[in-house]
């Protein structure tokens, strides 16, 4: 499960720029962290798109409704499952993240005032269905390349 929330303000982003973001942010985290393109794996990643008034975000100690168009403030949360999180892969996750946006954008480059947080859930500590997920069964659907399989097993001691 994987959960990015896009935090900007409000009118930032177009109706299909939302539609374009909630495929290509889903697959930027996908396939680093399965190892592989896996539609399969769709399903356990939700993007949520959050609004916010200028008026109630702040960028350099002023609101941005105080200043003009050109200052654009993002933020991206990500939170994903217990697993091998390496920094290389943590890398990887944020320089995709940051490019899908830029391309959605129509720029050619992710704008300083947009900043991603990445943030990994204890193990046990992440729940849906009625009950308490893990990682661990996800590994036996088929999804993961066996490279990541291994990685898992090893960040978890399992």
């Amino acid at each position: 499960m994987t959960i990015i929330t896009v935090n900007t303000a409000r009118g930032r982003l177009s109706l299909e720029q939302r539609r374009e973001l909630a495929e290509t942010l889903t697959d930027a985290v996908l396939v680093p962290e399965v190892g592989r393109f896996a539609p399969a794996a769709r399903p356990g990643f939700q993007v949520h798109f959050v609004e916010r008034e200028r008026d109630m975000m702040a960028i350099g100690g002023r609101l941005l409704a105080d200043t003009g168009p050109e200052v654009d403030a993002m933020v991206i949360d990500i939170a994903v499952m217990d697993a091998a999180w390496q920094p290389e892969v943590r890398t990887e996750v944020i320089e995709r993240v940051l490019a899908a946006l830029a391309a959605a954008c129509g720029l050619d480059k992710p704008a300083p005032g947009w900043w991603v947080n990445f943030r990994v859930i204890d193990e046990g500590s992440w729940g849906s269905s009625g009950g308490v997920l893990s990682v661990l069964p996800l590994l036996q659907s088929g999804v993961f390349t066996e490279e990541r399989v291994k990685a898992v097993r090893a960040a978890l001691g399992a």
